[in-house]
């Protein structure tokens, strides 16, 4: 029985950090070997913000694929592909603009949050606006039948499975599949500043790169309960980062269940909270630091992962692009 397809990415903006580990990378590793997962870097995409300074992006490309196999992706299991090197991606996405309206995309609330976040306003880049769509074209061109979202991301799978509606019902057939998301367990980490999202402009961030005297200075930077001024006194873990990002890594539940009920009602101190959120991120970073140092080593290699999985990618992503423009009535000579 075949596997369904699953498809997942990132936009090459800088190095992966462990928000996206525990976001995405720790399900990937997981669903490689249930799913015929397909991982795509998402170099177009990043350019519609940062199309005034394409080295940002490109630069970033093989940081990526390095990030990828340091948090345990497996070549043997997940295909690694670049957006840029499939052609039928951007070909799909204006055939699929003509099924969209300004006011549709305006209203989807993922664009809404980033264009605020952004502070674009009337400067926003065109690109930007119709990613989703661009998002539409990626997904139904892999036939992904699941895609791994946070829940700020639904609506951006609810705009792909219009557009395939749109379509299927245009041509009156069911040339494109719908997609169906794979929610994560665990909500976004808030940057180590307390800012609710961690964020690699804001340099509020843990790379999986990261040395181990920058990991521990990180940890205890990060922002605890402000009013939690003497170990003696009762401290919140409601919006207190460590216990959040203690919650998310630390394997003993039951530790960290009676370290908050300690913290709660006076008797230990922020200090002694990092260290053991110090301990676990060493531990947890150690072996994927090594593994990206050696992956680094060999980016004559890295490049060879990525070109050979988008050229399995293109045959796929072509035939999908050929099955649209049949029919459409497109194909003039074939």
């Amino acid at each position: 029985m075949q596997k369904p397809t699953i498809l997942t990415g990132d936009r090459p903006t800088g190095p992966l950090h462990i928000g996206h580990y525990v976001g995405s990378l720790r399900q990937r590793v997981q669903a490689q070997h249930h799913y015929h997962q397909f991982v795509m870097i998402a170099d177009l995409q990043a350019l519609t913000d940062n199309g005034h300074n394409p080295a940002s992006v490109t630069a970033n490309v093989l940081e990526v694929m390095a990030d990828y196999l340091a948090a345990g992706l497996d070549p043997a299991h997940t295909s690694f592909c670049l957006q840029s090197a499939l052609p039928a991606l951007p070909e799909l996405t204006l055939y699929y603009l003509n099924l969209v309206s300004v006011a549709r995309l305006e209203r989807n609330p993922t664009i809404k949050a980033e264009i605020q976040q952004k502070g674009f306003e009337r400067s926003l880049p065109a690109g930007f606006l119709v990613y989703p769509v661009s998002q539409a074209a990626d997904i139904t061109a892999f036939r992904a039948s699941h895609v791994p979202v946070g829940e700020d991301q639904l609506p951006m799978l609810e705009q792909t499975n219009e557009i395939v509606r749109r379509f299927n019902a245009m041509v009156d057939e069911p040339v494109l599949i719908e997609c169906q998301p794979i929610l994560g367990n665990q909500g976004r980490l808030p940057g180590l500043d307390g800012q609710a999202k961690m964020s690699k402009s804001l340099g509020n961030t843990i790379t999986l790169g990261m040395d181990a005297d920058a990991l521990r200075q990180a940890v205890f930077s990060m922002y605890t309960d402000p009013h939690h001024l003497r170990a003696s006194d009762p401290g919140r873990v409601e919006g207190n980062a460590v216990f959040t990002y203690l919650d998310a890594f630390h394997p003993d539940l039951a530790l960290i269940a009676e370290l908050k009920a300690h913290y709660q009602r006076g008797g230990v101190g922020d200090i002694r909270c990092k260290q053991i959120l110090n301990d676990c991120l060493q531990e947890l970073l150690a072996p994927m630091r090594a593994r990206r140092e050696l992956a680094m080593a060999n980016k004559d290699a890295l490049l060879s992962l990525l070109r050979q999985g988008s050229e399995q990618a293109r045959n796929i992503t072509d035939g999908v692009l050929h099955d649209v423009k049949r029919a459409m009535g497109l194909n003039y000579f074939s």
